[in-house]
C-alpha cells in the first residue's frame, strides 16, 4: 500500500474530491477532474485507447512516420534522426577513431570508449557502464526481468532493441549488406564484424593472454574465462553461466523446450 504525497494546494483538491466539498471541489481546473472521473474524451482512431488529455493522445499516435519504414516518432527532429538510418548519412565524427553518428548523443558514447568512462555502476555486482539506460539493461538480468516479449514466439527480452533484432529473425528482413560479398544482415553492428572476415582484422585483443577476437562481446566472454566471473544466472534453479546463449541453451531444460530435430 502506497500513500501518495501532496504539495499544500494540490492536497486540498485531492480532499475536496474525496470529502465532497463543493467549494473546494468546483475550483478544481477541468482537465485534473477528469483524472479522477476516469473521462478519457481523447480517443486514437487507430487502436480506440482513451486520453484525458489531448497532449497524451498526440504523444500516443506519434503523428511523424518514416516514407521508408513507416516508423512513428513524436517529434518532427526525431524523425530527422532517424532518416539518416537509411540514407547512410552520418554528420557528427569521432575525434579519436573517424567513425561516423546519426546524432551528437549517439557521439558521446563513443568518447567514453576511448576515455575508458565508465560513471554507472551496478550495486548488485559492481559492474561498471558507460550510460544509465545500459546499466538500467543490466539490472533486469539480476532480477530476471523480460518487459518485451516477440509476438510470434514468445521469446522474452530485456530490451526494446533486443527485440527488435530478434523480430527480424521471423520477417526474413536483412536490411544491412556487406560491401565486398553482399552478404545481408539483421543488424549494421553484424555487417561490421562480418567484414572483418574479409580483411582479417581482429581488433579486440586479451590483456591476460593476447588472443585477439573480431568482436568485443567475443572478447568479453573470453576474458570470463580468466576472471571466472559468470553473470548470466537462472531464475528457475540460481545456476550460473557465463554467456547469454548459454543461459537460454540451459532454460530450456527447465521448460522442456527441444527445438533441435534428427532428420
Amino acid at each position: 500500500m502506497y500513500e501518495k504525497i501532496f504539495s499544500g494546494d494540490h492536497l486540498k483538491e485531492h480532499q475536496g474530491i474525496s470529502t465532497g466539498d463543493k467549494s473546494i471541489s468546483e475550483s478544481i481546473p477541468r482537465r485534473h477532474k477528469k483524472i479522477h472521473t476516469v473521462e478519457k474524451p481523447y480517443r486514437c482512431t487507430a487502436c480506440g485507447r482513451g486520453f484525458a488529455r489531448k497532449g497524451n493522445l498526440k504523444s500516443h499516435e506519434k503523428p511523424y512516420s518514416c516514407a521508408d519504414c513507416g516508423k512513428g516518432f513524436l517529434s518532427k527532429n526525431g524523425l530527422n534522426i532517424h532518416e539518416k538510418v537509411h540514407t547512410w548519412e552520418k554528420p557528427y565524427s569521432c575525434a579519436v577513431c573517424g567513425n561516423g553518428f546519426l546524432s551528437k548523443k549517439g557521439l558521446k558514447i563513443p568518447e567514453k570508449i576511448h576515455t575508458g568512462d565508465k560513471p554507472y555502476s551496478c550495486v548488485e555486482c559492481g559492474k561498471q557502464l558507460r550510460t544509465k539506460s545500459t546499466l538500467e539493461i543490466h539490472k533486469k538480468m539480476h532480477i530476471g526481468e523480460k518487459p518485451y516479449s516477440c509476438l510470434v514466439c514468445g521469446k522474452q527480452f530485456v530490451s526494446k532493441s533486443n527485440l527488435n533484432a530478434h523480430e527480424k529473425i521471423h520477417t526474413g528482413k536483412k536490411p544491412y549488406s556487406c560491401a565486398l560479398c553482399g552478404k545481408q544482415f539483421i543488424s549494421k553492428s553484424y555487417v561490421k564484424q562480418h567484414e572483418q572476415v574479409h580483411t582479417g582484422e581482429k581488433s579486440y585483443s586479451c590483456a591476460l593472454c593476447g588472443k585477439e577476437f573480431v568482436s568485443k562481446r567475443n572478447l568479453k566472454a573470453h576474458e570470463q574465462i580468466h576472471t571466472g566471473e559468470k553473470p548470466y544466472s537462472c531464475v528457475v534453479c540460481g545456476v550460473q553461466l557465463r554467456t547469454k546463449s548459454k543461459l537460454d541453451l540451459h532454460e530450456k531444460i527447465h521448460t522442456g523446450v527441444k527445438p533441435y530435430r534428427c532428420l
